[in-house]
């Protein structure tokens, strides 16, 4: 009987961790890091503000645990997308594509507004690390066109990504289609250079 009984506590605990980072993705969404406090946090999933403390000590450690959970998902539906794909090029655009394709994607939408805000040292780490993950993803594609330095070049690739991603966050007066396949087109020139 114990066992059934703490069994069901770590399956409770485990839920409430998920609710609280779902809360977390909502409010990161609605308002940037502004928005993701624990009061906040509390009210959207019905605990009381100390039981918050319970699962995360500080807001960076909320985000340390998203990046943890949504840059892997993240990253691995750009793979896919890549996987598919039969040459370097086409490779590329998929890496474009999809990363675009996920901006409205709530998770990505939380990613943006973490990465926009003010973050401590770990949490920064993180999203380093993570988006380091896509950069890697790339470099063999552009060594397969003969980049000498495709590590470089699929940084800069990635400045592309992140400034389309910008604007369609941001609501330019370009239609988010049209952003897209301005970023496709000058990725794929900017590699074959």
């Amino acid at each position: 009987m114990p066992r059934i009984r703490a069994a069901s506590v770590a399956e409770h605990r485990t839920m409430q961790r998920g609710a609280l980072l779902d809360a977390a993705r909502s409010l990161l969404s609605e308002g940037g890091t502004e928005a993701l406090t624990f009061p906040a946090l509390a009210e959207r999933t019905g605990l009381a503000r100390s039981s918050v403390y319970e699962y995360f000590r500080s807001r960076a450690a909320v985000v340390e645990e998203l990046c943890a959970v949504d840059f892997p998902v993240w990253a691995a539906e750009v793979e896919a997308a890549m996987e598919v794909a039969d040459t370097p090029e086409a490779k590329i655009e998929a890496y474009v594509r999809r990363q675009l394709a996920l901006v409205g994607d709530r998770r990505h939408r939380a990613v943006v507004a973490i990465s926009a805000g003010e973050l401590d040292a770990g949490a920064r780490e993180k999203i380093r690390a993570a988006h380091g993950g896509l950069i890697a993803m790339v470099v063999e594609a552009l060594e397969g066109l003969g980049h000498e330095q495709p590590r470089l070049a699929a940084m800069l690739l990635q400045g592309v990504v992140d400034a389309a991603v910008r604007r369609i966050e941001l609501g330019a007066a370009e239609e988010p289609g049209r952003i897209v396949e301005a970023a496709v087109s000058m990725a794929l020139r900017g590699v074959r250079g």
